[in-house]
């Protein structure tokens, strides 16, 4: 699977999420037949495009911890995604963590889309 494809696998698969729901980036990974590829999952979502359609809720994809990301010092990712979370009305921690047995997708597979 060259770039392109495994980004547009991975936003495919984030589309799918349900609001109020999260998953990790090595469920991602999973689910789109690159198992050992949650890292390349963060950076695909890190480097997300704005103005795609349909939009890509970055937000519902975390840690295998619960937690989100700091993205780096002196962003404020965490922040965001902590308040796009809240407003699908997921409970976040004061430690920016989400319960993952409360919150968490985590389907065996995807069933195949029908135009």
């Amino acid at each position: 699977m060259d770039s392109a494809d495994f980004h547009a696998a991975v936003y495919d698969t984030v589309r799918r999420i349900p609001p109020g729901k999260v998953t990790t980036y090595g469920h991602i990974a999973k689910l789109i037949g690159m198992p050992r590829n949650s890292r390349q999952v963060g950076q695909a979502l890190k480097f997300l495009s704005p103005d795609l359609d349909p939009p890509v809720p970055w937000q519902r994809v975390i840690s295998s911890s619960g937690a989100m990301s700091s993205r780096g010092p002196g962003t404020d990712g965490a922040q965001r995604q902590r308040t796009e979370l809240e407003a699908e009305e997921v409970e976040v921690s004061d430690s920016l963590k989400v319960n993952l047995r409360a919150y968490g997708w985590f389907p065996e597979s995807l069933p195949a889309v029908t135009d």
